[in-house]
């Protein structure tokens, strides 16, 4: 392991200044379009953004009191954007450089919201390769990313205007497991819990879920000690890709991607400590093909989670116990296309959008807000290759 190291960026003061007059300007764009865009589009519209694998960032738009998704079209080009994420607050996108012949980075894109065009504001460094995953911790303006091919994460500095800062931290990892695909360590996803005191990585080379100090005045990430935190060691081949708290802040969430299975997990904050609660499949007993879990997102209420089972190409949706936070199976259902790979739960709650890699789809699924199922709206819209997905308004 290594300990996490300061980095400065000697351009860092020419990017932001850069920044922050090119946001100056587009804030303009938002006044004199922003009104526009909402009388000749739906009102009820959002922007959709989709990560491919085709060095591509895609737009669309969604009628939320429809679910029609209209095409855009490519609207960033260059890195290898995987995975996109939005700010909290701002219209502001972040894309990853998901190409493993190189150090990975993360560019920040400036969203017109007439348009829904992207315009680049900057790119920071990852400090590590394979960048696939990329949290916001809004309360210290913290951007993380998950180096899966060098299995690290790194914390990178956000400005007020949304301009990257400069990376703080890099932790990087050994381990391995018994799968092909465990030789190394290989950071899935990462997660600051409700405390902000620790961030939790999910390894899915290591099979075991790092649980890191941080500390949100410094961006700081510092490896964990015997005294403070240790990590969740998974059974063996495994695979820990994704993970999400419940709305209380104590059940825990962990997908994983190679034996397909939601682990509910209990998390003590003054420990730092992960225990084990619940272990459910996420294929039906039927399937006898290659397992795969893809990615797991709690509801806006806290009252359900939903699952991506790539292997079996479907979406799966489980209740919470409000007292224990362990799941029950509530549904299971297509995801209306081939290698679901990513999905998100819209602002308003209302819909779920499937990114569909195998088949280039991005599908539109209603969420029944009382039952917390899905029902598939017959609504898609052609994106190949799509990963990820992230909304603005």
């Amino acid at each position: 392991m290594t300990q996490p190291l300061q980095q400065r960026n000697p351009l860092t003061r020419y990017r932001v200044a850069a920044a922050t007059a090119l946001l100056t300007v587009l804030a303009g764009v938002y006044s004199m379009h922003g009104s526009a865009a909402t009388s000749s589009e739906s009102p009820e519209a959002e922007w959709v953004y989709v990560g491919t694998q085709k060095s591509q960032i895609q737009a669309l738009r969604l009628d939320t009191s429809t679910g029609k998704l209209t095409a855009i079209g490519a609207v960033a080009q260059g890195p290898k954007s995987t995975w996109v994420a939005v700010n909290p607050q701002l219209p502001i996108l972040y894309g990853v450089d998901d190409d493993n012949a190189r150090e990975g980075s993360v560019t920040a894109y400036a969203v017109d919201r007439a348009t829904g065009a992207l315009t680049q504001v900057n790119t920071v460094n990852t400090g590590g390769n394979g960048s696939t995953y990329l949290a916001f911790d809004l309360p210290s303006m913290t951007l993380f990313s998950a180096n899966y091919a060098s299995g690290s994460v790194s914390s990178i500095t956000v400005n007020q205007d949304g301009s990257l800062g400069s990376l703080v931290s890099t932790i990087k990892e050994t381990g391995s497991g018994p799968n092909r695909r465990q030789a190394s360590a290989h950071a899935h996803s990462v997660v600051v819990d409700p405390s902000g005191q620790y961030a939790l990585v999910p390894d899915l080379g290591a099979d075991r879920v790092f649980v890191y100090g941080f500390d949100r005045a410094t961006h700081m990430l510092s490896p964990a000690d015997e005294t403070r935190s240790q990590s969740f060691v998974v059974p063996p081949g495994s695979g820990p890709r994704h993970i999400a708290f419940g709305r209380n802040g104590q059940a825990v969430y962990l997908l994983t991607e190679l034996s397909a299975e939601i682990m509910v997990l209990r998390w003590d904050a003054s420990q730092g400590h992960l225990t084990w609660v619940q272990s459910l499949p996420i294929s039906s007993p039927e399937f006898a093909g290659a397992k795969s879990g893809a990615e797991l997102a709690v509801s806006h209420d806290g009252r359900f989670v939903y699952v991506e089972d790539r292997g079996g190409n479907a979406l799966v949706v489980y209740s919470v116990n409000a007292d224990s936070g362990a799941l029950s199976l509530v549904q299971r259902t297509s995801a209306g296309g081939q290698k679901p790979w990513g999905f998100a739960i819209d602002p308003s709650g209302n819909w779920l959008l499937v990114a569909n890699q195998q088949s280039g789809t991005v599908n539109a699924f209603r969420v029944d807000p009382v039952s917390g199922m899905v029902s598939d709206s017959g609504q898609s819209a052609d994106v190949p290759t799509a990963v990820s997905v992230a909304f603005v308004k």
